[in-house]
């Protein structure tokens, strides 16, 4: 009898901030982000010097939890999401415990894009997104066997996601994407005539 199986799995997680908690008021959330970038002079120069089309405090602070209580109560609610996710993963984490590590803010204006990407020093990452206006850019995620398939043709039209080489995932304002560190992933152009904001983050095992 003939069977077909997958063997090695990558788990996207996806759901609303609020799924567990009270989120963060949104309003304020996206004013705080905004008044931040405004604010952050050696962000603002970190970003002109590496040619970044936008803002992100990636660079220049990682503190946000400490100097701005919204952020810590964004803390407080995605905790809950990667503790779900890194359930659903079967992590075994030999008594050790996953904590955020970073977290920072992105702005990516009228045709701003993140380039390919992963993050290394982590186990999880993930983006919460705050301001997601129409035509907004969707975040690319890459096969990570994709240097590995040398001769094979393109897939079909259609194909099962599990068989794509990119899928194309649209986030709504006052959703959590989390993946696993090593997935390699970027921002499309935003095509929106306003600002893309989300603030991204990684958690680490210690």
């Amino acid at each position: 009898m003939t069977h077909i199986e997958s063997l090695f799995v990558t788990r996207l997680y996806r759901a609303a901030l609020s799924e567990f908690d009270k989120a963060p008021d949104a309003a304020e959330l996206e004013t705080s982000c905004l008044s931040i970038s405004e604010d952050d002079k050696a962000g603002q120069i970190w970003c002109e010097e590496h040619d970044y089309p936008g803002y992100t405090s990636y660079a220049s602070l990682d503190d946000l939890a400490w100097r701005f209580p919204i952020f810590k109560d964004l803390v407080r609610v995605l905790d809950k999401h990667v503790a779900t996710f890194v359930k659903d993963l079967q992590f075994d984490l030999d008594g050790k415990k996953v904590r955020m590590d970073s977290m920072w803010i992105n702005i990516l204006p009228e045709g701003g894009v993140h380039t390919s990407h992963l993050h290394p020093h982590s186990i999880v990452s993930g983006t919460a997104y705050v301001t997601m206006p129409n035509g907004a850019g969707a975040i690319k995620f890459e096969d990570p066997r994709s240097a590995m398939m040398m001769a094979a043709p393109e897939r079909e039209l259609g194909a099962r996601n599990e068989l794509r080489k990119f899928i194309y995932i649209m986030p709504q304002a006052g959703e959590v994407l989390l993946w696993e560190s090593w997935l390699r992933h970027e921002v499309s152009p935003n095509k929106a005539d306003g600002e893309r904001i989300s603030v991204s983050f990684n958690y680490s095992w210690e």
